[in-house]
């Protein structure tokens, strides 16, 4: 186990980010396709074929997943994705005909890193179709955290956000992963304090978890005069257990607790927090039930937890943007 969103079988990873423009994308590529679900609580999405995932819709499974920065300009990432997978040859088709290409079903997610101080006078060439096209060629088991892909350019409230990932298998053997793109309203410390909210679900870092008294009213080191659509986590929660499309969707929305956890306030008028859920397409095993989906659920969550604390300690000060470790320093 590598803690890491690719702990989960057919599953590759891609990073690739622009420095000058201070921005990136981020490529969930499912070399095999994987039941998708999502779901959006933030006020101010911003997202590509979603619609497609609903359980009464025909699409159950995807090709990849898309997270990028840029805002709407940040939707070209999924249209290389898209091209490049077509040109291979994978995408749903309903018959195969001779000459007609399938579409491969690609769903995305945008976070708003236009004013993180990155040169974004692109003209009409903005940067995002050949960021996605390189996410989609560096897709693998490995992946770098904290100023990575769609994190590149991100802001956790106050303090420098990421990429972050985490996963966990259980005691009967399956597996439960999450990767997370930092780019919050809400702060990702304890108000008065230098700790994580998500410090008592960290494995890798033991943080001290005494908590100071601190007022409900108090935000702590949030974004200061937030606009609307500029604040987003993007999340990837996975399985490889085999769940329908509406188990996919409660796994999602259970998931959305670990966002909850690690941010405070979350779901914001001005957030765009989107979790998509992955598991697996295997139809040879009957669906699982209530419990177990209760349980892969709240694993996901956990993840989910964890890999917005590993976003944020991973990452490192851009420019005036400070990360965790420099803003405990001072």
């Amino acid at each position: 186990m590598k803690n890491l969103l690719t702990d989960i079988a057919d599953i590759a990873v891609g990073n690739a980010h622009d420095a000058e423009v201070r921005t990136g994308v981020t490529v969930i590529r499912c070399l095999s396709p994987m039941v998708c679900a999502v779901d959006v609580a933030g006020g101010g999405p911003g997202t590509r074929e979603t619609d497609a995932l609903a359980p009464e819709n025909l699409v159950e499974a995807v090709d990849a997943i898309v997270l990028s920065g840029g805002s709407v300009y940040g939707l070209a990432a999924a249209d290389a994705v898209t091209v490049k997978l077509g040109e291979d040859g994978t995408g749903f088709g309903i018959i195969d005909l001779p000459g007609v290409p399938k579409s491969p079903i690609v769903p995305a997610a945008i976070l708003y890193d236009l004013a993180n101080n990155g040169d974004k006078k692109w003209g009409e060439a903005p940067p995002y179709y050949r960021l996605g096209k390189e996410a989609l060629a560096n897709a693998s088991s490995n992946f770098e955290l904290g100023n990575a892909g769609a994190g590149y350019g991100a802001l956790a409230g106050a303090i420098k956000g990421g990429l972050g990932s985490a996963s966990y298998q259980s005691k009967n053997g399956f597996k439960v992963a999450a990767l997370v793109a930092v780019n919050c309203f809400g702060s990702v410390m304890i108000p008065n304090s230098k700790q994580l909210w998500a410090a008592p679900f960290q494995q890798e870092h033991k943080l001290n978890n005494d908590a100071s008294a601190f007022d409900p009213e108090d935000w702590g080191a949030a974004k200061i005069n937030p606009g609307a659509r500029q604040n987003t986590s993007l999340a990837v929660v996975a399985t490889d257990m085999q769940l329908t499309q509406a188990q996919a969707k409660r796994m999602a929305k259970m998931a959305q607790a670990g966002l909850a956890r690690a941010i405070r306030p979350i779901a914001a008028p001005f957030d765009g927090d989107v979790v998509f859920a992955l598991a697996a397409d295997d139809k040879t095993e009957p669906p699982i039930d209530a419990m177990m989906l209760s349980r892969i659920g709240s694993l996901a969550a956990d993840c989910l937890t964890q890999a917005v604390a590993r976003a944020v300690i991973s990452a490192t000060t851009t420019g005036q943007h400070q990360c965790y470790r420099d803003w405990c320093d001072n």
